[in-house]
């Protein structure tokens, strides 16, 4: 598609989309559009600022016009006529186009095949029994479940996208690979260094190939953790009347755990007498022990005795299992929403405000370590960068003079 037409109108602004561009649709989605499959558009609500919006079309022409209270009447994208899909009726310049009817000719991209705007699902170019050496040499290692449901996800993603079995995928196809997903899918740092990881674990211990050895990773993002105030840590907290979701945000704050760590917590991980939580294989598959606070005991003796907790602390759905991550998470962003906080931030910032309040009470950076589980003292010591321990004593100049 080369030239997108935002028409505007008193109460939205409407996007007449007639062929699949997973670009495009993306961008529309992500600027919160509305799919109308009656009208073949993407609707904006009121308070969309279109002449804004139409900046961000990479490479395209994006044509604002007002909309006025009779019927839009279009000439074709850069003059192109429209062509009616049943019947050979020619179409005269200036009538009114009735999208679900037409459709734009001499456009290099597939007409869409429904009104879901769902990505066309490639075949699968990963052969099962290659899923099932890569499972074996994943086990053997012992490795996480987490860790082996990346490295199949990615091997099956290079494969799907490339539309090609591992036997016939080189070097430049890994770049190529890597790029795209940079670029289309906008992963960060971290997430191609994943894939690169899966990729060269795959070519190495199952293809027995060492041809992507020389593939360059790229440098993290130099990004600080976002970190809360003690007021927005209780104002989260008193948001929150369920019990259960207040006890979980109030462990991962209080002790520093990670979502994946709270939502594995059992009841004999809990050490009431000593004020102790035991993380039982933590990330790398660590055993770890992290404080416990005075509060959260009281509130989890309570909570066990009321809910007759005996195994998970946070039983989920399903029974015998835990709560899930996603769940964890959710719960998080409905404190957040309703407690009118505004920052970026995931359940696993109250780990970061954790870090960051122990830091700027004082607390070595070396027990700090121990506590978040941390393989060296380098990981920790991002959170000096946030803490306000060592500027709380410096006055703006600006205070000075005023």
């Amino acid at each position: 598609m080369e030239v997108v037409y935002l028409f505007c109108e008193s109460s939205e602004v409407r996007i007449p989309f007639s062929c699949y561009d997973n670009l495009l649709i993306r961008l529309f989605i992500r600027q919160g559009g509305i799919w109308d499959k009656e009208g073949n558009q993407f609707v904006f609500r009121r308070g969309f600022d279109a002449k804004q919006f139409a900046r961000n079309f990479p490479g395209i022409i994006a044509r604002v016009e007002k909309s006025a209270t009779t019927p839009i009447r279009l000439f074709g994208f850069r003059e192109r006529p429209w062509e009616q899909k049943a019947e050979t009726c020619p179409v005269d310049q200036g009538s009114k186009i009735k999208p679900d009817k037409f459709r734009l000719t001499n456009i290099a991209v597939p007409v869409i095949p429904d009104a879901n705007f769902k990505p066309l699902s490639l075949p699968e170019k990963f052969p099962e029994h290659l899923q099932a050496k890569l499972e074996e040499a994943l086990r053997s290692r012992k490795y996480s479940p987490q860790t082996r449901r990346s490295y199949q996800y990615y091997n099956r993603l290079l494969c799907r996208t490339l539309q090609k079995t591992p036997d016939e995928i080189h070097q430049e196809d890994i770049t190529y690979f890597l790029a795209l997903v940079e670029r289309d899918r906008e992963y960060s740092a971290s997430s191609i260094n994943l894939a690169i990881s899966a990729i060269k674990f795959f070519y190495r211990e199952v293809m027995k190939e060492n041809s992507i050895n020389e593939q360059h990773r790229p440098r993290h993002d130099g990004r600080l953790p976002q970190v809360l105030s003690q007021d927005e840590i209780s104002k989260i907290l008193a948001m929150e009347n369920n019990p259960k979701h207040r006890l979980l945000l109030m462990l991962a704050y209080s002790s520093g755990l990670r979502v994946s760590e709270v939502v594995a917590l059992k009841r004999e991980h809990i050490d009431l007498s000593r004020k102790v939580i035991y993380v039982r294989l933590g990330k790398g598959r660590k055993d770890r022990c992290t404080l416990l606070s005075e509060k959260a005991a009281r509130f989890i003796a309570e909570y066990c005795t009321f809910n007759n907790i005996e195994t998970w602390l946070f039983p989920g759905q399903i029974a015998g299992r835990s709560l899930t991550i996603r769940s964890a998470q959710h719960i998080f962003d409905k404190a957040v929403r309703r407690a009118k906080i505004a920052k970026a931030i995931s359940i696993h910032s109250l780990r970061h405000t954790f870090a960051t309040h122990l830091l700027e009470s004082g607390t070595d950076i070396r027990y700090i370590q121990e506590l978040l589980g941390h393989s060296t003292v380098r990981t920790t010591e991002r959170y000096t960068h946030v803490a306000r321990r060592n500027i709380l004593s410096i006055k703006s100049p600006l205070d000075n003079i005023l």
